[in-house]
């Protein structure tokens, strides 16, 4: 009777094989899906990982709209002077 590990390590051995199967007999497939599946798990994992172990430090928000100026507004003034 074979032990659990044994067992275990025949799961992960076929599905290596299958994915080494794939790898050669459909690339195009077998990369679209590693890439696709490493998106996720790189947009959960890089930004902490700047924050902690760079220093990366979240810029200031740009302006949605123009700074007015802090004085009074001249009354003379035609058009689009300021």
């Amino acid at each position: 009777m074979a032990s659990a590990s044994v067992v275990r390590l025949g799961r992960f051995q076929k599905v290596r094989r299958y994915l080494q199967y794939q790898a050669h007999e459909n690339p195009a497939i077998f990369w679209s899906v590693a890439l696709g599946t490493a998106g996720p798990v790189l947009l959960a994992t890089v930004p902490p990982i700047r924050r902690n172990y760079f220093g990366y430090v979240t810029p200031e928000p740009i302006p949605m709209s123009y700074p007015l100026p802090q004085r009074k507004r001249n009354p003379d003034l035609k058009g689009y002077d300021d």
